[in-house]
């Protein structure tokens, strides 16, 4: 019969449910489900942090800076003019997504009742909102003006609460070097970024502002801010970026810039591994244990089919078959349990977290669906290939012994 093993492995999946083989079966699909089901899980909360953590913090730093270079700390910047190769040629360099300028400046934000210290962001026209799009929580982008500059400012959160400020409340900046020129501005949007870096002291304001204040031209900017189409090469984009520069410009990689952060996430990726590898190595020995237990149960049809004149490869089949059909039915509970609770948290933020701890309000999710068909593949290979070491128990076992067998 070609479909022998099939056969006889479809005949010991289906014994009664009370039987031992059924109740071992049962614990087999369930190991691989939660194992699958876990991995899932936890690539897409993996994922989902990484991916959030970097819109954040994208949202407002770019991935390379280029500023006049200078030993000095302060947030003071010298100007950098637009009229360079770099500048005007940056679209020829394929590495380079967007490129946007920009200048920051200190100050004291003061209200009625409140002040604070702050650093303002000035920025152009030219500011990438799609990134910034998803920190506002109130209010609306700066409406640039043509004949002068814009009153208008986004404030974050922590600094709207501190100094008890709404969208459409008014406010008066002195400026560091220049306190006195005070300028009253207009909250168009307040943003919360999660990352208290950015929310404790950051305001956005008009470029112009800031040019004006420094007595600067109107093609003199404190930097340059580079977007890339693929931020995993950021190496080797930072020396394409670096060959074109000015020798007084310096560059600044935001991996550099925010190195305990980057290392946070490079740190959540190896725990990632040992823990996935704890899981197959878990996964690996349970059936590896239950098949076994499924071959001692069937010592006397082993040795029936042994002395019928089964060969050894065939019945070794059986149990693969039965291993088989165990990892597949594991993996396809595993996988509905596994997605469908991603796509809950996905889509209705099920579980909550502490933003001063975590940069986020809920436990975020990315699905990466190559990579779930990529846990699959791996999951159903490795197991496949551990299940055929108990196999080789059967070409130990002695036809006579066997049949008369004595569970």
């Amino acid at each position: 019969m070609t479909n022998f093993p099939r056969y006889i492995s479809n005949r010991i999946q289906n014994t009664a449910s009370q039987s031992f083989s059924a109740t071992v079966t049962k614990i087999g699909i369930g190991s691989i489900a939660l194992g699958l089901m876990v991995m899932i899980i936890a690539f897409g909360i993996l994922f989902g942090f990484k991916d959030a953590i970097r819109q954040k913090l994208f949202s407002i730093t770019p991935h390379i800076r280029v500023a006049k270079f200078s030993a000095n700390e302060s947030y003071e910047e010298y100007p950098i003019t637009k009229q360079t190769d770099l500048y005007r040629h940056y679209k020829n360099i394929p590495d380079i997504k967007h490129l946007q300028v920009s200048a920051q400046k200190a100050g004291i934000l003061k209200t009625p009742e409140e002040m604070l210290g702050v650093v303002m962001k000035g920025i152009s026209r030219d500011f990438d909102t799609t990134n910034f799009h998803s920190v506002m929580i109130a209010g609306k982008p700066i409406q640039f003006n043509d004949t002068t500059y814009s009153k208008d400012i986004l404030i974050s959160k922590i600094i709207a609460d501190k100094l008890k400020l709404d969208v459409g409340d008014n406010a008066i900046i002195y400026f560091l070097n220049a306190p006195d020129r005070p300028r009253k501005l207009n909250v168009s949007g307040i943003y919360e970024t999660g990352l208290e870096e950015f929310d404790k002291t950051l305001i956005i304001g008009d470029l112009g502002l800031i040019q004006k204040i420094n007595g600067w031209g109107a093609d003199s900017v404190g930097s340059y801010e580079i977007y890339l189409k693929d931020f995993d090469a950021i190496q080797a984009s930072s020396k394409v970026v670096q060959d074109k520069m000015q020798p007084d410009m310096k560059l600044e990689k935001v991996t550099d810039k925010f190195m305990g952060l980057f290392d946070w996430l490079g740190m959540l990726d190896r725990n990632m591994v040992i823990f996935l590898t704890l899981i197959l190595f878990v996964a690996c020995f349970n059936m590896i244990s239950i098949l076994l237990v499924l071959m001692m149960e069937r010592t006397p049809m082993i040795g029936l089919f042994k002395a019928l004149g089964s060969s050894n490869w065939q019945i070794r089949k059986i149990f693969l078959w039965s291993g088989f059909l165990m990892i597949f039915k594991g993996m396809v509970y595993g996988n509905i349990i596994g997605i469908g609770f991603c796509l809950l948290q996905q889509y209705f933020k099920l579980i909550p977290l502490d933003p001063a701890n975590y940069y986020m309000n809920t436990v975020p999710i990315t699905m990466n669906w190559g990579v779930i068909l990529l846990l699959n593949l791996a999951t159903v290979s490795l197991v496949l290939f551990v299940l055929l070491i108990p196999t080789f128990v059967i070409t130990r076992i002695q036809p006579i012994k066997a049949i008369i067998f004595k569970k």
